[in-house]
């Protein structure tokens, strides 16, 4: 994997919809993250009205972004909702167990299958933590199945750490990155 990958993160669009599908085919994406609904729900999630709850946080709003590689050319997606507040959620009692105050971005993410392990996926991530649409998040979460071991480099290359240690009732471990503060 290359530590030196940069990417830029441009706002996902209807134009790249048909660059992205391809990567859904692919059986591992498939199965971590589900088939082609997955990018069209993220088209249409970025004019939905929020201000919904989910599991015990409020959503502010959602972003999606593509990666673009230093000639231009699409290798990765990510996308997610800013919440209020991060909470650990039990689903067998349906109840949150705690929570953090700190506003918070859940995220999910898929590099291009032909361009996995060059380093992409962590500089997305890295490329997140800085976007100016994130700026007011202090804690990002990513859920990951603990048999995704590459997924779990990715992000511990990005400067994710552990937030659980157990996978939960839905068989996902999650790690953390805090947006430190600015130097004045």
């Amino acid at each position: 994997m290359s530590a030196d990958a940069s990417v830029r993160l441009v706002p996902f669009e209807p134009e790249h919809l048909l660059a992205v599908l391809p990567w859904f085919d692919d059986p591992d994406t498939r199965r971590r993250l589900g088939g082609p609904e997955w990018p069209e729900r993220e088209l249409a999630l970025r004019s939905a009205a929020r201000e919904e709850e989910f599991r015990g946080r409020r959503v502010l709003r959602s972003h999606t972004f593509v990666a673009l590689d230093d000639d231009d050319r699409l290798v990765a997606q990510i996308g997610g909702d800013v919440y209020d507040r991060w909470t650990v959620w039990d689903p067998a009692a349906e109840r949150v167990v705690s929570t953090d105050p700190r506003r918070s971005m859940g995220a999910a993410y898929v590099v291009a299958p032909a361009c996995r392990g060059r380093g992409y996926g962590s500089a997305m991530l890295r490329a997140l933590v800085d976007a100016p649409e994130t700026a007011d998040v202090e804690l990002f979460v990513l859920g990951i199945e603990p048999d995704n071991a590459a997924s779990l480099r990715v992000a511990a290359a990005a400067g994710f750490t552990p937030l659980t240690t157990e996978p939960d009732a839905e068989d996902v471990v999650y790690v953390r990155r805090e947006r430190r503060p600015s130097s004045p």
